[in-house]
């Protein structure tokens, strides 16, 4: 990747999975933690640095990562919602990125090839906005532009919905299947998932 379109990695980590009963972020799918596996996924795709942003339980979340190449932001206002750890992590992406891509620790259905696909979008296009659209919904990964980081900082809820919103006519849409948004909050979604991939037999990062 060149310096030109450097390109940050931002994941969230910080939520207390009120409704998994449980920190899900240290919940097994393929052989390792969510939460590992998000930010092995964001390094694997080029993302420099990776920046992973914890809060609740935090010393537990970081343990699970102690052996990967990040930098860990912590959000003390992590429970006033998810727009203030978007904002922690935006606000420690070096100067010298381009753009960061937000991405969430519970979506086991995002792959490396798939983040590597927004930077590439970018760098081909030098858009401001990548957006991942599953079906009629755009979530994360999401590539910002440095030129969008201070709507991001300011933002009242959510992660950077309101700013696709805002900018969606300048915006570079990436096509995935509908099934791969599906994110983690309850037991019966993370028993669905670890039953898929223990069926699936693999940790690759870019699994079918």
């Amino acid at each position: 990747m060149s310096e030109e379109h450097r390109v940050a990695g931002i994941v969230l980590a910080a939520g207390s999975s009120t409704r998994m009963g449980r920190n899900k972020l240290l919940l097994d799918v393929g052989g390792e933690t969510l939460v590992r596996r998000a930010v092995r996924l964001a390094g694997e795709a080029g993302l420099d640095p990776v920046i992973l942003v914890t809060g609740h339980a935090r010393r537990a979340v970081e343990r699970e990562v102690r052996h990967l190449d990040c930098t860990v932001a912590v959000n003390p206002d992590h429970e006033t919602g998810i727009q203030t750890s978007v904002a922690c992590g935006i606000a420690a992406v070096p100067e010298a990125c381009a753009a960061a891509i937000v991405m969430l620790s519970d979506m086991p259905f995002v792959t490396a090839r798939m983040v590597r696909t927004l930077v590439e979008r970018y760098a081909e296009m030098d858009a401001p906005l990548v957006v991942s659209r599953y079906g009629e919904v755009n979530a994360p990964p999401i590539l910002y532009g440095r030129g969008l980081f201070g709507e991001i900082s300011r933002m009242r809820a959510g992660c950077g919905r309101e700013v696709v919103r805002r900018h969606h006519k300048r915006a570079v849409p990436v096509d995935w299947p509908a099934d791969r948004l599906r994110d983690l909050d309850r037991p019966d979604e993370y028993e669905a998932v670890r039953r898929e991939f223990a069926g699936v037999g693999s940790r690759s990062s870019d699994l079918p």
